[in-house]
């Protein structure tokens, strides 16, 4: 199995000062390290579970360029894009130049978005459910088309004339794709369809295996082979450091499940040394997992 690290709780000691320095030890440490993925939050305000908007967030992409510079291997992205932040065509030319600034290491994470109280904060339209998944069904599409030679797109709700993508991305057909989200009648089909991966949560093993049964019968409703898909979890706020033998015996029981990769958080309280930590004390033995 791989790791992932995510940093979704940026209140990490030593303030805002500290913020740039420290996450660029975080990731030179899960790049050396053999850390997979490492992953940004893609919010405007921090979520009320980790203290809300009193406590910081970075923008997502900026803080990815900033660490393609620190990082030579591991890939990076954000967990997830919201689908209501950023125009399409923009989202594609982003993401791209991620990943030719990286030397091919982008991965694209998207979702439907849920979190209301930040697009009212910064002005920014929160459409219905049934129109953000419309918006992310066709942000799938235009991605896609940009990555495969570009062109136009008429959509419900975006039209583009031209997207036109030079460079393309290094890694050839685009960066893997995620859609983040368990919901099992839009999200999973949409997985089936568009997605390299999907990104569940660490719930019951039951649970796991119900969404997964969900995903496998949407691929067999849009002809997708089930074994194309990466399967990936979400175990973030659970330190495996707390009691490494427990957690490792649980995420033994999802690979047998298919799940792939799990995504964890670094200790806010010292994220350089919990990054150094999992590195010598969990990688080796997760890798003998599954």
């Amino acid at each position: 199995m791989k790791l992932g690290v995510h940093c979704s709780n940026l209140t990490w000691p030593g303030g805002a000062a500290a913020l740039a320095p420290t996450l660029a030890k975080v990731a030179r440490t899960a790049d050396d390290g053999g850390v997979t993925t490492l992953t940004m939050m893609d919010h405007y305000f921090q979520m009320e579970i980790l203290g809300g908007p009193p406590e910081p967030m970075l923008e997502g992409y900026t803080s990815l360029g900033f660490l393609a510079g620190q990082t030579s291997q591991i890939e990076l992205g954000l967990l997830v894009t919201g689908v209501t932040y950023r125009h399409p065509g923009l989202l594609a030319k982003i993401v791209t130049t991620l990943d030719v600034l990286s030397g091919g290491r982008a991965m694209f994470g998207i979702g439907a978005a849920w979190y209301e109280r930040e697009h009212l904060g910064f002005g920014v339209p929160f459409p219905a459910t049934s129109e953000r998944f419309e918006r992310l069904e066709e942000t799938l599409q235009i991605v896609r088309q940009g990555w495969h030679g570009g062109g136009s797109y008429d959509g419900r709700h975006y039209q583009l004339a031209d997207l036109t993508l030079v460079p393309q991305p290094v890694q050839p057909g685009g960066p893997r794709v995620m859609v983040g989200g368990s919901g099992e009648r839009k999200t999973l089909r949409l997985v089936a369809q568009y997605a390299d991966a999907c990104n569940l949560f660490a719930t019951e093993p039951q649970d796991v295996q119900h969404k997964l049964d969900v995903l496998r019968s949407h691929c067999d409703d849009v002809g997708r082979d089930y074994d194309q898909i990466a399967k990936t979890i979400v175990a973030s706020r659970i330190n495996p450091l707390t009691d490494l033998d427990a957690w490792l015996s649980s995420m033994t029981g999802l690979a047998t499940l298919g799940i792939e990769q799990v995504w964890t958080a670094p200790d806010p309280a010292d994220p350089v040394g919990w990054t150094e930590r999992m590195a010598d004390q969990v990688i080796p033995r997760l890798a003998q997992i599954g």
